[in-house]
């Protein structure tokens, strides 16, 4: 099979028919969480996944996104980042959109009056952080689409040169569709000269799920001295 976006797109495409058709009520983040949260990051021989071209290295998450697609997986992601109006609101606000233009493409009245938001907290599967200070705290939702009554653990591997700390690192469900907010700390404890972008994740597992978000910074170059 050769590879490339015109083979990935169909075949994802596919793949999101089906999680429609076995969950209607989800939306189209939900759909994209339940994807990228269940990808695998290794490749089905066990090894790590390689990222083709000149040369050869270690994919990493700008390579493979949440990594290889697994249906069966991704039909049961336990909980899943979702995106309501207000999100892509907020969004298009940090990207600097007038009302106006905003209101067309929501179809509603809307302003940026008193909407403070700097796009990293947009609720997606991922966080990246494209110039980390010193310090940094990252708000996200989860909704709970698995077993009524689940206990999900946080477990982190910070991206090198930082500590990463969430807090609650316990989420305790008793519904299905019920959500959980939680924080995520970033601090640069060894600056890294040169680094580029630095890759970690974050895994909310309850013995069964695995939800696992791709951690993504890069330094803001006076942290690098």
């Amino acid at each position: 099979m050769h590879s490339g976006t015109s083979m990935s797109t169909p075949h994802v495409a596919g793949i999101v028919a089906l999680l429609k058709a076995l969950h209607p009520d989800w939306s189209p983040a939900m759909i994209k969480s339940a994807i990228i949260t269940t990808g695998r990051k290794k490749h089905p021989s066990g090894f790590p996944i390689q990222s083709a071209g000149a040369p050869w290295k270690e994919a990493d998450p700008f390579d493979f996104g949440g990594g290889i697609i697994d249906p069966n997986v991704a039909a049961n992601p336990g909980l899943v980042y979702d995106m309501e109006t207000l999100d892509y609101i907020n969004y298009l606000c940090s990207r600097g959109y007038n009302k106006s233009t905003i209101s067309r493409i929501v179809g509603e009245t809307t302003t940026c009056q008193d909407r403070l938001h700097s796009g990293l907290d947009t609720n997606l599967p991922s966080i990246t952080i494209p110039n980390l200070g010193s310090f940094l705290i990252i708000k996200r939702t989860v909704t709970n689409v698995g077993h009524p009554t689940s206990v999900y653990w946080a477990s982190i591997k910070p991206p090198p040169g930082t500590m990463v700390r969430v807090h609650p690192n316990v989420l305790v469900f008793s519904a299905t569709a019920q959500k959980r907010t939680f924080e995520v700390t970033f601090e640069v404890t060894k600056p890294i000269i040169n680094s580029g972008y630095l890759f970690g994740s974050l895994i909310w597992s309850n013995g069964m799920n695995r939800v696992t978000s791709p951690l993504t910074v890069r330094l803001r170059p006076n942290e690098m001295q």
